[in-house]
Protein backbone atom coordinates (compact mmCIF):
# COMPACT_ATOMS: atom_id res chain seq x y z
CA UNK A 1 0.00 0.00 0.00
CA UNK A 2 1.51 3.26 -0.74
CA UNK A 3 2.49 5.77 1.50
CA UNK A 4 0.11 8.49 2.09
CA UNK A 5 0.69 11.97 1.65
CA UNK A 6 -0.66 15.39 3.60
CA UNK A 7 -3.28 17.21 2.02
CA UNK A 8 -0.78 20.18 2.80
CA UNK A 9 1.67 18.95 1.15
CA UNK A 10 -0.35 18.38 -1.85
CA UNK A 11 -1.38 22.13 -1.86
CA UNK A 12 2.51 23.28 -1.87
CA UNK A 13 3.24 21.34 -4.49
CA UNK A 14 0.62 23.34 -6.60
CA UNK A 15 -1.69 20.04 -6.90
CA UNK A 16 -5.68 21.21 -6.16
CA UNK A 17 -8.03 18.05 -4.60
CA UNK A 18 -10.15 17.06 -6.95
CA UNK A 19 -13.83 18.84 -5.91
CA UNK A 20 -15.73 16.13 -4.06
CA UNK A 21 -18.43 13.94 -5.72
CA UNK A 22 -22.34 15.69 -4.59
CA UNK A 23 -24.59 12.96 -4.26
CA UNK A 24 -26.46 12.05 -6.61
CA UNK A 25 -23.62 12.68 -9.21
CA UNK A 26 -22.09 9.69 -11.27
CA UNK A 27 -18.40 9.58 -12.32
CA UNK A 28 -17.04 8.15 -15.65
CA UNK A 29 -17.41 4.80 -14.77
CA UNK A 30 -20.58 3.46 -13.17
CA UNK A 31 -19.69 1.57 -9.40
CA UNK A 32 -19.52 -1.82 -9.36
CA UNK A 33 -22.89 -3.56 -7.57
CA UNK A 34 -20.42 -5.21 -4.51
CA UNK A 35 -18.80 -1.99 -4.17
CA UNK A 36 -20.08 -1.90 -1.17
CA UNK A 37 -20.42 -5.40 0.33
CA UNK A 38 -18.99 -6.71 3.12
CA UNK A 39 -15.22 -8.66 2.95
CA UNK A 40 -15.02 -11.78 3.08
CA UNK A 41 -12.30 -14.68 3.84
CA UNK A 42 -8.99 -13.94 4.78
CA UNK A 43 -8.91 -11.32 2.07
CA UNK A 44 -11.78 -9.14 4.03
CA UNK A 45 -9.82 -9.92 7.31
CA UNK A 46 -7.00 -8.35 6.04
CA UNK A 47 -8.77 -5.21 4.64
CA UNK A 48 -10.33 -4.37 8.34
CA UNK A 49 -7.01 -4.43 9.36
CA UNK A 50 -5.69 -2.36 6.97
CA UNK A 51 -8.60 0.08 7.76
CA UNK A 52 -8.02 -0.44 11.20
CA UNK A 53 -4.78 1.06 11.22
CA UNK A 54 -5.13 3.58 8.64
CA UNK A 55 -7.62 5.16 10.57
CA UNK A 56 -5.44 5.35 13.56
CA UNK A 57 -2.49 6.44 11.76
CA UNK A 58 -4.49 8.90 9.55
CA UNK A 59 -6.26 10.58 13.00
CA UNK A 60 -3.60 10.73 14.82
CA UNK A 61 -0.76 12.57 12.51
CA UNK A 62 -3.13 15.03 11.44
CA UNK A 63 -2.26 16.70 14.61
CA UNK A 64 0.87 15.99 13.82
CA UNK A 65 3.55 19.07 12.69
CA UNK A 66 3.75 18.81 8.37
CA UNK A 67 7.58 17.93 8.61
CA UNK A 68 8.07 14.49 6.93
CA UNK A 69 10.39 13.15 9.10
CA UNK A 70 9.22 13.78 12.51
CA UNK A 71 6.31 12.58 10.90
CA UNK A 72 8.17 9.23 9.80
CA UNK A 73 9.82 9.15 13.35
CA UNK A 74 6.20 9.37 15.37
CA UNK A 75 4.57 7.06 13.14
CA UNK A 76 7.18 4.37 13.88
CA UNK A 77 6.76 5.11 17.37
CA UNK A 78 3.15 4.80 17.26
CA UNK A 79 3.05 1.39 15.10
CA UNK A 80 5.60 0.10 17.74
CA UNK A 81 3.40 1.09 20.40
CA UNK A 82 0.63 -0.64 18.82
CA UNK A 83 2.44 -3.68 18.21
CA UNK A 84 3.51 -3.86 22.11
CA UNK A 85 -0.19 -3.36 23.12
CA UNK A 86 -1.66 -6.47 20.42
CA UNK A 87 1.34 -8.46 22.24
CA UNK A 88 0.50 -7.95 25.55
CA UNK A 89 -3.43 -8.30 25.03
CA UNK A 90 -2.86 -11.56 23.39
CA UNK A 91 -0.27 -12.64 26.28
CA UNK A 92 -2.44 -11.30 29.62
CA UNK A 93 -5.94 -12.15 28.33
CA UNK A 94 -6.85 -13.94 25.16
CA UNK A 95 -3.66 -16.87 25.76
CA UNK A 96 -4.60 -17.04 29.58
CA UNK A 97 -8.17 -17.58 28.74
CA UNK A 98 -7.90 -20.00 26.59
CA UNK A 99 -5.15 -21.78 28.61
CA UNK A 100 -8.12 -21.41 31.18
CA UNK A 101 -10.73 -23.27 29.39
CA UNK A 102 -8.55 -25.57 27.57
CA UNK A 103 -7.35 -27.50 31.20
CA UNK A 104 -11.17 -27.42 32.06
CA UNK A 105 -11.46 -30.14 28.71
CA UNK A 106 -10.89 -33.60 29.08
CA UNK A 107 -8.07 -35.21 27.91
CA UNK A 108 -4.39 -35.19 29.76
CA UNK A 109 -2.86 -33.83 25.71
CA UNK A 110 -4.93 -30.07 26.36
CA UNK A 111 -3.17 -30.17 29.79
CA UNK A 112 0.37 -30.66 28.52
CA UNK A 113 -0.52 -28.31 25.56
CA UNK A 114 -1.44 -25.64 27.98
CA UNK A 115 1.54 -27.03 30.63
CA UNK A 116 4.49 -26.77 27.48
CA UNK A 117 3.39 -23.53 26.38
CA UNK A 118 2.43 -23.98 23.40
CA UNK A 119 0.11 -21.19 23.05
CA UNK A 120 2.66 -18.80 24.25
CA UNK A 121 4.57 -20.21 20.94
CA UNK A 122 2.03 -18.18 19.27
CA UNK A 123 2.10 -14.90 20.81
CA UNK A 124 4.55 -13.21 18.90
CA UNK A 125 3.24 -13.75 15.41
CA UNK A 126 0.67 -10.95 16.53
CA UNK A 127 2.95 -8.09 16.92
CA UNK A 128 4.97 -9.15 13.48
CA UNK A 129 1.60 -9.37 11.71
CA UNK A 130 0.51 -5.57 13.29
CA UNK A 131 3.65 -4.29 11.97
CA UNK A 132 4.26 -6.13 8.86
CA UNK A 133 0.46 -4.50 8.17
CA UNK A 134 1.02 -1.50 9.34
CA UNK A 135 4.61 -0.36 7.73
CA UNK A 136 2.21 0.14 4.94
CA UNK A 137 0.74 3.34 6.49
CA UNK A 138 4.01 5.37 7.98
CA UNK A 139 4.63 8.19 5.69
CA UNK A 140 7.59 9.22 3.71
CA UNK A 141 9.20 5.49 4.07
CA UNK A 142 11.20 4.45 1.15
CA UNK A 143 9.48 1.88 -1.11
CA UNK A 144 12.12 -0.30 -0.52
CA UNK A 145 12.15 -0.18 3.26
CA UNK A 146 8.28 -1.11 3.22
CA UNK A 147 8.95 -4.06 1.07
CA UNK A 148 11.92 -5.24 3.29
CA UNK A 149 10.11 -4.92 6.64
CA UNK A 150 6.91 -6.66 5.33
CA UNK A 151 9.36 -9.49 3.91
CA UNK A 152 11.03 -9.33 7.04
CA UNK A 153 8.21 -9.54 9.10
CA UNK A 154 6.59 -12.94 7.17
CA UNK A 155 10.10 -14.93 6.86
CA UNK A 156 8.74 -14.14 10.76
CA UNK A 157 5.86 -15.58 10.80
CA UNK A 158 6.93 -18.88 8.85
CA UNK A 159 9.67 -19.39 11.88
CA UNK A 160 7.37 -19.00 14.82
CA UNK A 161 4.95 -21.10 13.23
CA UNK A 162 7.35 -24.00 12.49
CA UNK A 163 8.67 -23.79 16.00
CA UNK A 164 4.75 -23.75 17.46
CA UNK A 165 4.36 -26.89 15.03
CA UNK A 166 7.71 -28.39 16.73
CA UNK A 167 6.48 -28.08 20.36
CA UNK A 168 3.07 -29.53 19.49
CA UNK A 169 5.40 -32.62 18.16
CA UNK A 170 7.33 -32.46 21.65
CA UNK A 171 3.80 -32.38 23.36
CA UNK A 172 2.54 -35.58 21.47
CA UNK A 173 5.78 -37.70 22.28
CA UNK A 174 5.28 -36.62 25.86
CA UNK A 175 1.63 -37.75 26.03
CA UNK A 176 2.69 -41.18 23.78
CA UNK A 177 5.24 -41.99 26.56
CA UNK A 178 2.75 -42.21 28.81
CA UNK A 179 1.08 -45.69 27.61
CA UNK A 180 2.57 -48.68 27.68
CA UNK A 181 2.88 -49.42 23.96
CA UNK A 182 5.69 -46.23 23.87
CA UNK A 183 8.25 -48.69 25.72
CA UNK A 184 8.11 -51.28 22.68
CA UNK A 185 7.28 -48.75 19.46
CA UNK A 186 9.05 -44.93 20.59
CA UNK A 187 7.69 -42.98 18.01
CA UNK A 188 10.50 -39.72 18.76
CA UNK A 189 12.94 -40.97 15.99
CA UNK A 190 9.68 -40.27 13.29
CA UNK A 191 8.31 -37.19 15.64
CA UNK A 192 12.77 -36.00 15.07
CA UNK A 193 11.89 -36.79 11.15
CA UNK A 194 9.16 -34.90 11.08
CA UNK A 195 10.35 -32.09 12.81
CA UNK A 196 13.36 -31.69 9.92
CA UNK A 197 10.75 -31.58 7.43
CA UNK A 198 8.94 -29.06 8.86
CA UNK A 199 11.96 -27.04 9.41
CA UNK A 200 13.29 -27.67 5.65
CA UNK A 201 9.95 -26.37 4.46
CA UNK A 202 9.92 -23.37 6.63
CA UNK A 203 13.48 -22.79 5.57
CA UNK A 204 12.13 -22.44 2.04
CA UNK A 205 9.69 -20.66 2.35
CA UNK A 206 11.62 -17.99 4.29
CA UNK A 207 14.25 -17.83 2.00
CA UNK A 208 11.37 -17.43 -1.08
CA UNK A 209 9.88 -14.44 1.33
CA UNK A 210 13.22 -12.33 1.87
CA UNK A 211 14.02 -12.74 -1.73
CA UNK A 212 10.38 -12.57 -3.18
CA UNK A 213 10.23 -15.50 -4.93
CA UNK A 214 8.14 -18.46 -5.38
CA UNK A 215 8.85 -21.32 -3.38
CA UNK A 216 8.97 -23.64 -6.62
CA UNK A 217 12.30 -22.08 -7.76
CA UNK A 218 14.28 -23.49 -4.74
CA UNK A 219 12.67 -26.93 -4.79
CA UNK A 220 13.43 -27.11 -8.28
CA UNK A 221 16.90 -26.61 -7.68
CA UNK A 222 17.49 -29.09 -5.42
CA UNK A 223 17.62 -31.89 -7.44
CA UNK A 224 20.57 -30.49 -8.49
CA UNK A 225 21.62 -30.24 -4.83
CA UNK A 226 21.21 -33.99 -4.45
CA UNK A 227 24.67 -35.18 -3.89
CA UNK A 228 25.38 -32.41 -1.33
CA UNK A 229 22.06 -33.09 0.53
CA UNK A 230 23.44 -36.88 0.47
CA UNK A 231 26.54 -36.24 1.52
CA UNK A 232 25.28 -33.67 4.65
CA UNK A 233 22.41 -35.54 5.77
CA UNK A 234 24.15 -39.27 5.49
CA UNK A 235 24.03 -39.61 9.37
CA UNK A 236 20.75 -38.82 9.56
CA UNK A 237 19.57 -41.22 6.37
CA UNK A 238 21.41 -44.14 7.96
CA UNK A 239 19.47 -43.45 11.44
CA UNK A 240 16.20 -43.48 9.43
CA UNK A 241 16.99 -46.82 8.09
CA UNK A 242 18.95 -47.85 11.11
CA UNK A 243 15.65 -46.84 13.59
CA UNK A 244 12.96 -48.42 11.38
CA UNK A 245 14.65 -51.56 11.56
CA UNK A 246 15.08 -51.27 15.37
CA UNK A 247 11.91 -50.40 16.21
CA UNK A 248 9.83 -52.47 13.30
CA UNK A 249 12.14 -55.89 14.08
CA UNK A 250 11.60 -54.89 18.39
CA UNK A 251 15.85 -55.07 18.71
CA UNK A 252 15.62 -52.94 21.38
CA UNK A 253 13.38 -51.03 23.66
CA UNK A 254 13.67 -48.24 26.42
CA UNK A 255 14.29 -49.95 29.57
CA UNK A 256 16.27 -52.92 28.15
CA UNK A 257 19.50 -53.96 29.40
CA UNK A 258 22.34 -53.94 26.58
CA UNK A 259 25.71 -55.08 26.43
CA UNK A 260 27.77 -53.51 23.82
CA UNK A 261 31.63 -53.97 24.71
CA UNK A 262 32.77 -52.18 21.28
CA UNK A 263 31.37 -48.98 22.99
CA UNK A 264 31.67 -49.85 27.14
CA UNK A 265 27.96 -49.81 27.21
CA UNK A 266 26.87 -52.32 29.71
CA UNK A 267 23.57 -50.81 31.34
CA UNK A 268 19.88 -49.80 30.87
CA UNK A 269 18.26 -48.01 27.26
CA UNK A 270 17.15 -44.72 28.45
CA UNK A 271 16.85 -43.04 25.34
CA UNK A 272 15.91 -44.26 21.81
CA UNK A 273 15.94 -40.77 19.24
CA UNK A 274 16.66 -40.79 15.35
CA UNK A 275 20.46 -40.21 16.04
CA UNK A 276 21.88 -41.92 18.79
CA UNK A 277 20.53 -44.45 21.79
CA UNK A 278 21.31 -43.56 25.01
CA UNK A 279 22.54 -46.09 27.77
CA UNK A 280 23.21 -45.52 31.14
CA UNK A 281 25.70 -47.39 32.95
CA UNK A 282 25.62 -48.95 36.14
CA UNK A 283 28.29 -46.58 37.32
CA UNK A 284 25.51 -43.89 36.12
CA UNK A 285 27.55 -42.61 33.25
CA UNK A 286 25.79 -41.85 29.90
CA UNK A 287 26.98 -43.78 26.51
CA UNK A 288 25.71 -42.32 23.33
CA UNK A 289 25.47 -44.90 20.64
CA UNK A 290 25.29 -44.00 17.55
CA UNK A 291 21.40 -45.21 16.20
CA UNK A 292 22.85 -47.04 13.05
CA UNK A 293 25.61 -48.57 14.67
CA UNK A 294 23.47 -51.22 16.11
CA UNK A 295 23.08 -53.13 12.74
CA UNK A 296 26.81 -52.89 12.28
CA UNK A 297 27.96 -54.00 15.65
CA UNK A 298 26.53 -57.03 17.97
CA UNK A 299 25.08 -56.73 20.82
CA UNK A 300 23.78 -58.36 23.67
CA UNK A 301 19.77 -57.88 24.85
CA UNK A 302 19.00 -59.03 28.08
CA UNK A 303 15.03 -58.58 27.73
CA UNK A 304 14.46 -62.14 27.13
CA UNK A 305 16.28 -63.22 30.68
CA UNK A 306 13.92 -60.19 32.37
CA UNK A 307 10.87 -61.97 30.10
CA UNK A 308 11.41 -65.01 31.18
CA UNK A 309 11.49 -64.64 34.86
CA UNK A 310 14.87 -66.81 35.32
CA UNK A 311 18.20 -65.26 36.18
CA UNK A 312 20.85 -67.93 35.72
CA UNK A 313 23.74 -69.38 37.36
CA UNK A 314 26.35 -71.13 35.82
CA UNK A 315 29.55 -71.07 38.14
CA UNK A 316 32.22 -73.76 39.11
CA UNK A 317 33.97 -74.31 42.34
CA UNK A 318 37.11 -76.62 42.36
CA UNK A 319 38.30 -79.67 44.02
CA UNK A 320 41.24 -81.09 45.07
CA UNK A 321 41.56 -84.21 43.24
CA UNK A 322 43.55 -85.71 45.55
CA UNK A 323 40.79 -85.74 48.63
CA UNK A 324 38.60 -88.08 46.10
CA UNK A 325 37.54 -91.54 47.66
CA UNK A 326 35.37 -93.94 48.21
CA UNK A 327 32.98 -94.02 51.44
CA UNK A 328 33.52 -95.48 54.21
CA UNK A 329 30.53 -97.84 55.76
CA UNK A 330 30.91 -95.07 59.00
CA UNK A 331 30.23 -92.96 56.21
CA UNK A 332 27.60 -94.36 54.51
CA UNK A 333 25.10 -94.67 58.03
CA UNK A 334 26.52 -90.78 58.61
CA UNK A 335 25.10 -89.62 55.06
CA UNK A 336 22.11 -91.85 55.24
CA UNK A 337 21.04 -89.32 58.33
CA UNK A 338 21.50 -86.30 56.41
CA UNK A 339 17.80 -84.99 55.93
CA UNK A 340 18.42 -83.91 51.83
CA UNK A 341 20.21 -87.43 51.68
CA UNK A 342 17.84 -90.16 52.93
CA UNK A 343 16.35 -91.03 50.05
CA UNK A 344 19.10 -91.17 47.59
CA UNK A 345 21.28 -93.24 50.07
CA UNK A 346 18.78 -95.83 50.86
CA UNK A 347 18.58 -96.00 47.00
CA UNK A 348 21.94 -96.62 46.70
CA UNK A 349 22.80 -99.01 49.01
CA UNK A 350 20.06 -101.27 47.29
CA UNK A 351 21.31 -100.30 44.22
CA UNK A 352 24.48 -100.82 44.67
CA UNK A 353 24.17 -104.17 47.20
CA UNK A 354 21.83 -105.70 44.24
CA UNK A 355 24.41 -105.06 41.91
CA UNK A 356 27.36 -106.32 43.84
CA UNK A 357 25.51 -109.74 44.60
CA UNK A 358 24.27 -110.22 41.21
CA UNK A 359 27.64 -109.47 39.50
CA UNK A 360 30.75 -110.80 41.56
CA UNK A 361 31.39 -113.92 43.80
CA UNK A 362 32.06 -113.97 47.42
CA UNK A 363 36.08 -113.99 46.90
CA UNK A 364 36.26 -110.60 44.90
CA UNK A 365 35.16 -108.70 47.94
CA UNK A 366 38.47 -108.68 49.36
CA UNK A 367 39.31 -106.74 45.89
CA UNK A 368 37.63 -103.09 46.06
CA UNK A 369 37.93 -102.31 43.00
CA UNK A 370 35.65 -105.69 42.24
CA UNK A 371 32.61 -103.89 43.29
CA UNK A 372 30.59 -101.29 43.12
CA UNK A 373 31.03 -97.81 46.35
CA UNK A 374 30.41 -94.84 46.76
CA UNK A 375 32.17 -91.72 46.53
CA UNK A 376 32.57 -88.94 48.39
CA UNK A 377 32.38 -86.54 45.21
CA UNK A 378 29.22 -88.36 43.97
CA UNK A 379 27.88 -88.43 47.52
CA UNK A 380 28.63 -84.37 47.67
CA UNK A 381 27.18 -84.29 44.13
CA UNK A 382 23.64 -85.41 44.81
CA UNK A 383 23.65 -83.38 47.98
CA UNK A 384 24.36 -80.34 46.06
CA UNK A 385 21.33 -81.38 43.59
CA UNK A 386 18.84 -81.55 46.68
CA UNK A 387 19.89 -78.32 48.36
CA UNK A 388 19.57 -76.63 44.92
CA UNK A 389 15.82 -77.90 44.49
CA UNK A 390 14.90 -77.02 48.49
CA UNK A 391 15.78 -73.63 47.63
CA UNK A 392 13.35 -71.08 48.28
CA UNK A 393 14.40 -68.43 45.25
CA UNK A 394 15.71 -71.39 43.07
CA UNK A 395 13.31 -71.34 39.72
CA UNK A 396 11.41 -75.34 39.70
CA UNK A 397 11.00 -74.87 35.57
CA UNK A 398 14.09 -74.13 34.42
CA UNK A 399 17.32 -76.70 34.46
CA UNK A 400 18.75 -77.26 37.99
CA UNK A 401 22.09 -79.67 37.49
CA UNK A 402 25.46 -80.60 39.06
CA UNK A 403 27.82 -81.35 36.73
CA UNK A 404 31.79 -82.19 36.52
CA UNK A 405 33.66 -80.35 34.30
CA UNK A 406 37.28 -81.27 32.72
CA UNK A 407 39.65 -81.63 35.08
CA UNK A 408 42.67 -79.34 35.17
CA UNK A 409 45.83 -77.77 36.68
CA UNK A 410 43.43 -76.14 39.26
CA UNK A 411 41.45 -79.77 40.11
CA UNK A 412 38.16 -80.74 39.33
CA UNK A 413 35.70 -77.99 38.06
CA UNK A 414 31.82 -78.77 40.08
CA UNK A 415 29.72 -76.42 37.96
CA UNK A 416 26.00 -75.36 39.46
CA UNK A 417 23.58 -74.66 36.76
CA UNK A 418 20.59 -73.22 37.52
CA UNK A 419 18.03 -70.21 37.41
CA UNK A 420 17.11 -67.88 40.27
CA UNK A 421 13.47 -66.75 39.98
CA UNK A 422 13.98 -62.72 41.10
CA UNK A 423 15.94 -61.07 38.10
CA UNK A 424 17.04 -58.45 40.03
CA UNK A 425 21.10 -57.78 40.37
CA UNK A 426 21.10 -57.16 44.25
CA UNK A 427 18.88 -60.20 45.05
CA UNK A 428 20.78 -62.52 42.49
CA UNK A 429 23.98 -61.90 43.63
CA UNK A 430 23.05 -62.13 47.04
CA UNK A 431 21.20 -66.18 46.58
CA UNK A 432 24.52 -66.70 44.26
CA UNK A 433 26.80 -65.75 47.38
CA UNK A 434 24.80 -67.77 49.38
CA UNK A 435 24.55 -70.86 47.53
CA UNK A 436 28.49 -71.11 47.11
CA UNK A 437 29.11 -70.13 51.30
CA UNK A 438 27.60 -72.83 51.66
CA UNK A 439 29.10 -75.33 49.23
CA UNK A 440 32.66 -74.16 50.49
CA UNK A 441 31.36 -74.64 53.99
CA UNK A 442 30.10 -78.20 53.69
CA UNK A 443 32.57 -79.55 51.28
CA UNK A 444 34.67 -80.61 54.31
CA UNK A 445 31.87 -83.09 55.75
CA UNK A 446 32.56 -85.39 52.71
CA UNK A 447 36.18 -85.44 52.46
CA UNK A 448 36.88 -83.18 49.82
CA UNK A 449 38.66 -79.37 49.57
CA UNK A 450 38.06 -76.46 47.84
CA UNK A 451 41.50 -75.89 45.83
CA UNK A 452 42.88 -72.90 45.52
CA UNK A 453 46.51 -71.25 45.10
CA UNK A 454 49.32 -71.75 47.82
CA UNK A 455 49.55 -68.51 49.46
CA UNK A 456 52.07 -67.09 51.69
CA UNK A 457 50.50 -68.62 55.39
CA UNK A 458 50.65 -72.04 52.97
CA UNK A 459 54.47 -71.25 52.79
CA UNK A 460 54.83 -70.45 56.04
CA UNK A 461 53.28 -73.40 57.36
CA UNK A 462 55.85 -75.08 54.99
CA UNK A 463 58.81 -73.95 57.34
CA UNK A 464 57.69 -73.71 60.69
CA UNK A 465 58.42 -77.88 61.01
CA UNK A 466 61.83 -76.99 59.93
CA UNK A 467 62.13 -74.11 62.23
CA UNK A 468 61.15 -76.65 65.27
CA UNK A 469 63.15 -79.11 64.82
CA UNK A 470 66.31 -76.47 64.18
CA UNK A 471 65.73 -75.10 67.54
CA UNK A 472 65.24 -78.92 68.77
CA UNK A 473 69.08 -79.60 67.89
CA UNK A 474 70.03 -76.37 68.76
CA UNK A 475 68.49 -77.24 72.51
CA UNK A 476 70.00 -80.62 72.51
CA UNK A 477 73.59 -79.13 72.16
CA UNK A 478 73.25 -76.82 74.63
CA UNK A 479 72.41 -79.76 76.61
CA UNK A 480 75.05 -81.76 75.98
Amino acid sequence: MEPRVMDDEADQAGLQPEPPVEEGETGDQAPSEDADAPPNGEDGADDMLDQALGHVMETILGWLPSAPWMQSLLAIGLLLFIAWLAHLVAKRFIVRLVGVTMKRLPGSWVKEAVDNRVLYRLVPIVPVIVIGRGIAFVPYLPEVLVETVQRLTQAMVVLLIALAIGATLNVINIIYNRYPISEGRPIKGYLQIAKILIYVAGGILIVSALMAESPWVFLTGLGAMTAVIMLIFRDTLLSLVAGIQLVNNDLIRVGDWIEMPQFNADGPVVDISLYVVQVRNWDKTITSIPTHKFLEHAFKNWRGMVDAGGRRISRSVYIDMTTIRFLTGEEVERFGKFRLLREYMANKRDEIEEHNNTHHADHDVQIIVNERHLTNIGTFRAYLLEYLKNHPLVHEEYTTMVRQLEPGPHGLPLQVWTHIKDVRWPVYEGAQSDIFDHIIAVAPEFGLRVFQEPTGHDLAQLRRPRQSEEKSAVAAEFQE
